[in-house]
């Protein structure tokens, strides 16, 4: 007597089905990154332009008051408007991108609920679409290099290197922020709070070669310095110090797993609170 037995999927198929499922994920990025940028921009006569206005208003300021009203030391180095720039192009993607991961699940709970796609790509679609916006911003960068003669050094190739950084670091703080504002709604409020003091707590509008030596090494724990110091090297040498990358980098994969780990032991909670 023979018994039947349950049919079996080939040993090829796993990595195939994989794939698939690889480019069903990325196919739905794109569209809802697509689909984030054109709502922002549809409404708005300047479009493109609003993207780096705010960053080009806050670093005009900044010049002016540290370059032309104030000269109590040296907060930064020559030409200053293009380490300004350097530095606030990168923190507007980063704060923008945590800002809006506030409200990625509460924004879109009835579409999120009626999908069956990866939740963490309503995480993930922020991120792409702060991420292009920096990428586009790169150019008036180049202009003002350009304008007040700045020079490149060999130092711009590490680009790549701070993107991944930050893309890293942005996605797991998202991860970790989008799903428990759900549950503790002023959250939201604090993140504001906390991204308002990391503003003046990273070397934006001034460099770590600024700050008292005791407070250098605390500097370093911050994940931003080193991400930041990598964009700026690329116009100042100077700006790079490998033990402040080192420290971004480990701080950035420590709280990408957290993000892992929080979003995956939230996910069942969040979409029956939504």
């Amino acid at each position: 007597m023979t018994t039947a037995s349950a049919p079996t999927v080939p040993a090829a198929a796993a990595p195939m089905a994989s794939r698939s499922a690889g480019r069903r994920y990325r196919h739905a990025l794109w569209l809802l990154t697509v689909r984030d940028l054109r709502v922002r921009y549809s409404t708005s006569a300047l479009g493109y332009f609003w993207s780096i206005l705010d960053p080009l208003v806050m670093s005009a300021i900044y010049w002016f008051v540290f370059t032309q009203v104030f000269h109590r030391g040296k907060v930064g180095e020559e030409p200053y408007i293009v380490f300004l720039l350097s530095a606030l192009l990168p923190w507007m993607w980063f704060t923008g991108a945590v800002s809006d991961s506030t409200r990625a699940f509460t924004s879109e709970a009835k579409l999120i609920r009626s999908t069956t796609i990866p939740r963490s790509i309503w995480v993930a679609r922020i991120d792409a679409s702060k991420g292009i916006e920096f990428v586009l911003s790169l150019p008036v960068l180049a202009i003002f290099v350009l304008a007040t003669g700045a020079r490149v050094h060999w130092e711009v190739l590490l680009y790549p290197l701070a993107i991944v950084l930050q893309c890293g670091l942005i996605y797991g703080l998202g991860l970790i922020v989008a799903p428990l504002v759900v549950f503790f709604r002023d959250l939201e409020r604090a993140v504001k709070l906390v991204l308002r003091f990391l503003f003046y707590a990273s070397p934006i509008i001034y460099g770590t070669s600024a700050l008292p030596e005791r407070f250098r090494d605390l500097m370093a724990l911050n994940p931003l310095s080193g991400i930041i110091g990598i964009y700026r090297s690329a116009f100042f040498p100077s700006q790079l110090h490998w033990l402040e990358v080192a420290s971004s980098t480990v701080v950035t994969v420590v709280v990408l797993l957290i993000g892992l780990v929080v979003f995956r032991r939230s996910e069942h909670r969040v979409l029956k609170e939504l």
